[in-house]
């Protein structure tokens, strides 16, 4: 990589947030609509519509695997080309979708698309950073690209007011276009081709082993994926939660933004905090928070049958996605910095691996939604117990040979 060409680390921060946020803006400025798609493509069942935003996920599962080994082999750059070429093409299909077969097909397609700048871009930042520099960069990027969560349900909403819901899924056109304009004129390669490593089926496989192996990537990636998959039956469930619990539909866009900027405050003092007090200090102590706070709101959903005032449960969900801001960075790093000699690979391992798991667990649980908050708080607190065992072994493994030594 020529620095002089580089931009400076604003930029690519705020370039790397935009082209991995195309996977929020595809998941939450969809979810306003989801009534009125599931009303123009004769949904009967209302849960069935979670499959819009499962189906995405189950895309993305699927491509992680396919754009770290291109990118080690072609470059950063043509690998995240491939990818929005691909999204655009899914986008299309959900666009003009007449049944829900097809809206799920171009949900898969838009998941794979999406996919190659997500976990690319990872592998970009592996290439410059490391450790707790590395853990800062993401969490950066993590606080930039919640803005778009947190604005997203409001840019749906703002466009079904005007028009219907094909015409968001048009606006994901314009701003694909944007990216690869904006990425291919200022990003410049970070692989440079002599480090670049040929594209065989027996690498990919000894890479792959060579990842699921190591110990620490291992349990990072199920701690990750346990907590993505918490999040994902948020997201599953968050519009009709709105909806049936609390009644609130044309406000549902606000509400979801004071929550979804939680995530990025909490990311933003992540990137000041890792550096002093490291990435396994930070997630354990995030883990046993968010587990007390379900412990602590348990009673209360008790008390109201599942059914709590709107203003406590903000403030549950606000403290705990302040908790969960912290973890997305840092465990993410934590499984990669043990990979860099073959980063692109790695990275395809972990994002495919963490995001299938998550779609398996966040989908059952999404299922289970019944008009109460039950089944999302036993999530919350059942999957950060899970993960905090996972990452506190890590740790105590770590401890263990220098105390022998």
């Amino acid at each position: 990589m020529t620095k002089a060409h580089a931009p400076a680390v604003g930029e690519s921060v705020a370039l790397l947030a935009l082209l991995t946020s195309l996977i929020a803006l595809a998941i939450d400025a969809v979810l306003p609509a989801l009534p009125q798609i599931g009303h123009s493509l004769a949904v009967e069942d209302p849960n069935q519509l979670q499959w819009i935003i499962g189906a995405l996920f189950f895309g993305l599962s699927i491509g992680q695997i396919i754009y770290g080994p291109l990118s080690d082999s072609y470059g950063r750059k043509p690998s995240i080309y491939l990818g929005l070429v691909i999204f655009i093409i899914g986008t299309l299909v959900s666009a003009f979708a007449q049944s829900f077969e097809v809206m799920l097909l171009g949900r898969v397609i838009q998941g794979i698309g999406a996919s190659g700048p997500k976990v690319v871009s990872i592998a970009l930042v592996r290439d410059q950073y490391k450790g707790a520099e590395m853990a800062r960069i993401m969490s950066f990027i993590m606080a930039v690209f919640i803005l778009v969560p947190a604005l997203a349900p409001s840019f749906g909403y703002l466009i079904l007011t005007v028009s219907g819901w094909r015409e968001i899924f048009f606006s994901f056109l314009a701003l694909s276009g944007i990216s690869l304009i904006w990425f291919g004129s200022r990003q410049p390669e970070t692989l440079p081709a002599e480090k670049r490593i040929p594209f065989t089926l027996g690498r990919i496989l000894a890479g792959t082993k060579e990842t699921v192996s190591n110990k620490t990537v291992r349990r990072s990636m199920l701690a990750a994926g346990m907590i993505f998959g918490a999040f994902i039956s948020y997201l599953s469930t968050v519009q009709p939660l709105f909806q049936d619990i609390f009644a609130i539909t044309d406000q549902f866009p606000l509400y979801f933004a004071l929550l979804a900027l939680s995530i990025g405050c909490a990311s933003l003092l992540n990137s000041r905090l890792v550096t002093r007090l490291g990435m396994e200090r930070i997630s354990v102590m995030s883990l046993q928070a968010v587990i007390g706070l379900s412990i602590l709101f348990t009673p209360l959903l008790i008390a109201t049958d599942g059914k709590p005032p709107l203003l406590l449960f903000m403030l549950y969900m606000a403290a705990t996605f302040l908790c969960i801001g912290m973890l997305f960075g840092n465990l993410n790093a934590m499984a990669m910095n043990p990979m860099g000699h073959i980063a692109g690979i790695a990275a395809a391992v972990i994002g495919s691996g963490t995001t299938l798991i998550s779609v398996v667990i966040g989908g059952a649980i999404g299922q289970l939604y019944n008009g109460t908050l039950f089944p999302l708080t036993f999530a919350f607190a059942l999957l950060s117990l899970v993960a905090y065992l996972l990452i506190r072994h890590m740790a105590r493994e770590k401890i263990k040979p220098k105390a022998e030594a």
